[in-house]
């Protein structure tokens, strides 16, 4: 009888170094109340799914983890304090896609040390090198508020919360919208392209504060008393109560309305704010040709100033301005149960002297978008309310000889709730190293 001795499988330390450092990262999560469940062997990229427990109750919100796994030797730069990890490009390619938030985890077995980092994906940014802080990075219960904090999207309608933490009062970035009360209507034989060609012909300024669909001519103002009376029937204008177009069940006539609306805030806040169409955004115009522009306004709590231009000289040629950055927001105007908001989303603009646009504004939007903080953003939705009502509290005189046309739409304060958990400022991502290369400043993570 003949034996055949098959050569034994063998598993290697990388494999089981890996078995170990999952094991020690399931457990880890959830000693500090969160569930983890690991995927098959055939991931590429995501080891197991974290999800967000309050009070042991699942939430379905997800965390996406990868985990770095060593028995011991130093992690690349490490310091008492600080130590940083090269991403691989093809996991970087492939978390690209997710659909939910991606965190690293490093595991040490000879110190059992967990810390972890949000892989982030933000324009003009190529992040490959993660920067973990000893202090702050560190897996345990004092992460929860953060982790948690990353399932829930920053941008969309009102506020965001995470599930876990202290509480405090939070705002809603919508400006509830006070609506004329009437609205014109007229028939009109022009669609919206040939009108403002017809407004041009004119030789008067033409306005663009209005909407037509089907013939049919919508605005705030009365067409026959503006240059729109040349692109109206004038015995065809009607007033009719606001109302019956603004609360349309129909969602086409909905988004008409909407149009509308963002039509009538440009041209009402054509003295003082910029349409830029790439971006699609508001952003303020400066006084002049690479000057600083302050505005003073009341907070929530105290008087106080926003730069909302600033001008930043190079550092590298005496004189020449590096850019210019103007406070901007995302608009959105929204019906939500009987009332029309407008979303203000705060962003910024960039310029080479204030007038025309800078060539690299994602570079420069991305190193100063991590330097803000939850308390930033908050006093910004507070400052785009006091800017757009004209409210300003002394110092210089931003509107100074410039009314601007009457005002159609008025806001209201953006509304407070008291929320029974904290938003915690890590949401928005750590103080980057910043780098300032001939007066532009580019936000580098380590």
């Amino acid at each position: 009888m003949f034996y055949h001795h098959a050569m034994a499988k063998r598993i290697t330390d990388n494999q089981l170094m890996g078995e170990l450092g999952e094991a020690a990262v399931r457990k880890r999560f959830l000693s500090i109340g969160f569930q983890f469940d690991s995927r098959s062997r055939l991931e590429a990229g995501i080891d197991g799914l974290a999800e967000v427990m309050i009070d042991g109750e699942p939430t379905a919100r997800m965390i996406a983890v990868q985990i770095k796994s060593t028995r011991a030797g130093r992690y690349t730069s490490e310091t008492d304090s600080a130590f940083s990890y090269l991403l691989d490009v093809k996991d970087l390619a492939y978390w690209k896609t997710s659909n939910l938030p991606v965190i690293v985890v490093v595991y040490r077995e000879s110190d059992d040390s967990h810390y972890w980092a949000q892989v982030q994906f933000q324009p003009g940014v190529e992040q490959r090198r993660l920067r973990f802080d000893k202090a702050k990075d560190v897996l345990d219960k004092s992460s929860r508020d953060r982790l948690a904090a990353l399932t829930v999207p920053i941008s969309g309608s009102g506020y965001y919360v995470p599930p876990l933490g202290g509480g405090e009062t939070a705002i809603v970035n919508l400006l509830p919208i006070k609506l004329p009360a009437e609205i014109f209507v007229a028939s009109t034989p022009f669609d919206r392209k040939s009108a403002i060609k017809e407004m041009y012909s004119s030789g008067e300024t033409a306005r663009y504060d209005w909407v037509i669909k089907d013939g049919t001519f919508w605005s705030f103002h009365d067409p026959r008393e503006a240059v729109t009376r040349m692109i109206v029937d004038t015995d065809q204008v009607e007033a009719i109560e606001t109302a019956v177009i603004g609360y349309h069940e129909d969602i086409d006539e909905q988004n008409n309305f909407a149009f509308l609306l963002r039509q009538t805030f440009q041209h009402q806040m054509q003295v003082d704010l910029a349409w830029d169409k790439d971006s699609r955004i508001f952003y303020v115009k400066p006084h002049g040709d690479s000057k600083t522009r302050t505005f003073h306004y009341q907070s929530a709590k105290v008087k106080t100033k926003a730069d909302v231009v600033n001008v930043t000289m190079s550092t590298k040629i005496e004189g020449k301005v590096g850019f210019v950055r103007h406070h901007g927001f995302a608009p959105k105007f929204e019906c939500m149960m009987d009332q029309w908001f407008l979303m203000v989303s705060p962003t910024y603009h960039f310029t080479t002297n204030g007038f025309s646009r800078h060539p690299f504004p994602d570079a420069l939007l991305s190193g100063k978008k991590r330097l803000e903080n939850n308390a930033a953003i908050r006093g910004q939705v507070i400052m785009w309310h006091r800017f757009i009502t004209k409210d300003e509290e002394g110092g210089d005189d931003l509107f100074a000889g410039s009314a601007g046309p009457p005002v159609a739409l008025r806001f209201d304060p953006p509304p407070e709730i008291e929320l029974p958990t904290t938003v915690p400022d890590d949401v928005w991502g750590r103080r980057p190293v910043v780098e300032e290369v001939d007066g532009q400043m580019a936000g580098l993570l380590m």
